[in-house]
């Protein structure tokens, strides 16, 4: 899944709701949420490239040693949690949890069912943008996300006034710095161009003041 990434700091509840959705409601919201992710990363890890935040971390680390994607994004999560719930709530917490652990699963099964024969890389990296953008938007309004550093980048905005978003692009610009070392330019760029289309979804499409259920 920048703000860039699968965890942006717009995972942040929407206060005061009229309205919650019910057990159904929110499985399915994930479940969609974290199947499209899967999707993403699959098309993402295909074609070599890279996001930001904790999956572009964990993608990074994967493609250094070899480890799978899914226990490595399970992992990097871990310390996260407590920053989760300090600053979100045992609720918001919980549902992440669930959603990382289900998207590290998918992850390490769907390439046993899908295969690309021919995926032209901007067109791969858009397609990721929608997917992962589609994703984010689900388990945000089901109250949940990918988890990572948009949690710390709150929290640091919560005990030191720096804004989340700054937090954030310095994150991903040292992610991206990084990628330049084990992956080529042009594969960068395309990898900046569905982190970008990502966050575009997302800036459209996140409305807390219209979407009032969570």
């Amino acid at each position: 899944m920048s703000q860039t990434s699968l965890s942006p700091a717009t995972a942040e509840p929407a206060p005061a709701p009229v309205s919650r959705h019910n057990l159904i409601e929110d499985a399915q919201g994930i479940l969609y949420g974290t199947g499209m992710a899967a999707f993403g990363i699959v098309i993402l890890t295909h074609l070599g490239m890279i996001t930001g935040q904790t999956a572009g971390l964990a993608i990074l680390i994967s493609y250094a040693t070899g480890w799978g994607f899914g226990p490595v994004f399970f992992a990097v999560n871990l310390p996260f949690y407590w920053l989760g719930y300090r600053r979100m709530g045992l609720r918001f917490t919980i549902k992440t949890f669930i959603a990382v652990a289900l998207l590290s699963g998918m992850v390490a099964v769907l390439p046993n069912y899908i295969s690309f024969a021919d995926l032209n890389p901007w067109v791969g990296a858009v397609l990721f943008g929608f997917v992962s953008g589609s994703a984010l938007l689900a388990l945000f309004r089901h109250g949940a996300s990918l988890g990572g550093v948009g949690i710390v980048a709150l929290y640091l905005q919560d005990r030191t006034g720096f804004r989340a978003g700054w937090t954030q692009l310095i994150f991903d610009a040292c992610l991206f710095s990084v990628a330049l070392l084990i992956r080529d330019p042009i594969t960068v760029a395309w990898s900046a161009l569905g982190a970008l289309v990502v966050n575009l979804v997302i800036a459209l499409n996140h409305r807390r003041d219209r979407y009032i259920a969570t």
